[in-house]
């Protein structure tokens, strides 16, 4: 019965969601909506159960940046807007979901058409000329969702926006806890895993914390491997350190950035055992 009671708060929240985006978007400012998607967001994670920790290793960018995250649930998307609000690359399918696919569509979303390998160019011209208006893009670069214990590898595809706009990107990386301090795989929306049963393993998964860790802003350049493989490292050293009870009690965070750096680049430097255009599974 509880189960079911915080569930039909869920949806009493997204329909409000709906009708904040349908009646008070229109005539807001630019800096409004990202305050009413901001405070709508942390909502959504209080309703879940959860808290939010930022973590900052270096400035945060809120103009023409492209932001790439590890990707472990449909949750993560409300994680980093109740940090910064900012448009995402989803998979087309998401556009027709009920509620959120019409709202995903006002916020700003670039939907890609994973059948269509030549939508990929398409998709990247597009960001890059959001980027070069100063506007935010995410994109989750791992191509799908893991159980966040481990990254998988990124897509440099995903890069080439930034490569063309000239415009730096800044690494993210999200992990979610458990009460007892450790990591959690409850959010984990994972393989052949319904939404349904995504959203009773999160909410059944107890008080949580989402930890978002700010990297350090990435220069492009001109080769979006190299650049995919820097992202990668800084991804991954902030997941190290937070997996590290004693480096997260402490706050200390452990410098293996240019340790990841060199073992990501020299795997960039192989041919790819994936096809270089790799699209999103799960929003």
């Amino acid at each position: 019965m509880k189960l079911a009671l915080r569930k039909a708060r869920l949806v009493v929240h997204l329909l409000h969601g709906m009708w904040t985006v349908w009646t008070r978007f229109p005539r807001a400012t630019p800096q409004q909506r990202l305050e009413l998607n901001r405070a709508w967001s942390l909502r959504m994670l209080q309703l879940c159960g959860m808290r939010l920790v930022v973590h900052n290793d270096g400035a945060r960018l809120d103009e023409g940046v492209l932001v790439v995250a590890n990707h472990i649930s449909w949750i993560d998307i409300y994680v980093i807007n109740a940090w910064r609000p900012t448009p995402f690359l989803s998979k087309a399918e998401i556009r027709k979901w009920p509620v959120v696919g019409w709202c995903a569509q006002q916020l700003g979303t670039v939907f890609i058409q994973r059948e269509k390998r030549s939508d990929a160019k398409r998709i990247m011209h597009d960001l890059a000329s959001r980027l070069n208006a100063a506007e935010l893009m995410c994109v989750f670069p791992e191509g799908t969702t893991s159980d966040g214990v481990q990254l998988l590898p990124f897509h440099a595809n995903m890069f080439q926006a930034a490569v063309s706009a000239s415009r730096p990107v800044q690494p993210v990386c999200l992990m979610y806890e458990d009460a007892q301090g450790k990591q959690s795989t409850a959010p984990a929306y994972i393989g052949e895993m319904s939404l349904g049963r995504s959203l009773d393993a999160l909410l059944r998964g107890g008080p949580l914390t989402a930890h978002v860790y700010v990297g350090a802003p990435l220069a492009p350049g001109a080769d979006r491997r190299l650049l995919a493989a820097e992202a990668q490292a800084s991804v991954a050293a902030a997941l190290a350190a937070l997996q590290d009870p004693e480096a997260h009690r402490s706050g200390q965070i452990v410098d293996r950035t240019q340790a990841f750096i060199d073992a990501a680049a020299r795997r960039a430097a192989q041919p790819s055992p994936t096809p270089d255009v790799d699209l999103t599974r799960h929003a």
